[in-house]
C-alpha cells in the first residue's frame, strides 16, 4: 500500500482504520469531486469492500461526504 494514497479515521469505538484510495473523480454532471476507497477487508464472499464518498479536494482535511445521488 503506497502511504501517500492512504489516510485514517477514528471509528466510534476509538479504534483507528487506514483506507486506500482507489481512485479519485470529478463529475461534470454534479460538479462534486469523489473518491472510491477501501479499507482492504473481504466481505463473507470474499469481495474486497469498496466505498464512496464527496469531498472537496481543496480542503487540507477533507471531510467525506454522503452521495446523495444515482
Amino acid at each position: 500500500m503506497n502511504k501517500e494514497n492512504t489516510f485514517k479515521i477514528i471509528d466510534k469505538d476509538g479504534k483507528e482504520i487506514e483506507f486506500e484510495i482507489l481512485f479519485t473523480f470529478e463529475s461534470d454532471e454534479t460538479n462534486k469531486n469523489y473518491m472510491v476507497y477501501t479499507d482492504n477487508t473481504t466481505d463473507e464472499e470474499g469481495n474486497k469492500k469498496v466505498y464512496a464518498s464527496t469531498f472537496d479536494p481543496k480542503d487540507e482535511n477533507p471531510i467525506l461526504g454522503p452521495i446523495e445521488t444515482d
